[in-house]
């Protein structure tokens, strides 16, 4: 496997394992999605806009939208559960479809980010991508331990790259048309 492929698998990882960790938060009691929890911020549903609104804009760095931090400070923060899932399942196939059109080269190629208070620096698309998964795959995490305090067991999210877990995975890597993870 090379690095193309496995930021292919990333991104695939990305949306399966927001469908499984949002299938769980769709199943909250009222006023468990907004409810005071201790995280890094303060809710299931603070936590979840915020990887949106950081999606938004590393995708746009990504794509050279041209839109920069506004990307992030202008976003408006989702209300409703359904509507943020609806939300997060486009970015997420952005994310795949971005990096399925992705060369070798690319990886080096740096695009400039706007980081409004610290100007305009130029990254390069492979570590802009190594972090936008580990800043999703954190935040996750959070929304997976604040899930423990409510009313809906939280999902498993690790079982997505081994052939020993297809079995596991199946179902939702059909349903959702993103190939086994391999």
């Amino acid at each position: 496997m090379n690095l193309l492929d496995h930021f292919c698998r990333m991104a695939r990882n990305n949306l399966w394992s927001n469908d499984r960790l949002y299938r769980a938060v769709l199943q909250l009691k009222p006023g468990e999605f907004e409810a005071e929890r201790t995280s890094f911020f303060p809710s299931i549903k603070a936590t979840l806009n915020h990887i949106l609104a950081v999606d938004y804009l590393y995708l746009d760095f990504l794509e050279e939208g041209g839109v920069g931090a506004a990307a992030h400070d202008d976003f408006v923060p989702f209300d409703q559960p359904q509507a943020l899932f609806a939300a997060q399942v486009a970015a997420d196939r952005r994310l795949i479809a971005f990096c399925h059109r992705l060369t070798a080269d690319d990886l080096d190629r740096r695009v400039v980010t706007d980081r409004r208070e610290d100007g305009m620096i130029p990254e390069r698309i492979g570590d802009l991508l190594a972090h936008l998964f580990i800043h999703d795959i954190h935040h996750r995490g959070q929304v997976h331990a604040m899930l423990s305090g409510t009313s809906v067991k939280p999902p498993q999210l690790d079982e997505f790259f081994l052939d020993y877990d297809l079995k596991l995975r199946q179902a939702d890597v059909e349903r959702l048309a993103i190939g086994g993870g391999n």
